[in-house]
């Protein structure tokens, strides 16, 4: 059974940091490249950024420079690093297969206010 998790939200200010994190089950982890999502309210879901089992990246022109993605295959987690926070991140955030193959899990809300 697949199984997505996601921790590490909360609420922050403007310009903090959120270290965000997934662990996968019942998956073949690495064979993936796996990404982070987000979904403001009525708003659609978006991708931003994803990685390859191999360590290349993608992000998002929002996420660039701001949102490293990384991941540690042994433990079956992948990461985001948000910096610089800005209140347009406020979002639930999600990860998933970077083609969003898998059951969606709970997500973690990022609200970023002052």
């Amino acid at each position: 059974q697949v199984q997505l998790v996601e921790s590490g939200g909360g609420l922050v200010q403007p310009g903090g940091s959120l270290r965000l994190s997934c662990a996968a089950s019942g998956i073949a982890f690495s064979m993936y490249t796996m990404g982070w999502f987000r979904q403001a309210p009525g708003k659609q879901r978006e991708l931003v950024a994803s990685l390859t089992g191999g360590g290349s990246t993608n992000y998002a022109d929002s996420a660039q420079g701001r949102f490293p993605i990384s991941r540690d295959n042994a433990k079956r987690t992948v990461y985001l690093q948000m910096n610089n926070l800005k209140s347009e991140d406020t979002a639930v955030y999600y990860c998933n297969s970077a083609r969003g193959y898998f059951t969606w899990g709970q997500g973690t809300q990022v609200t970023v206010s002052s």
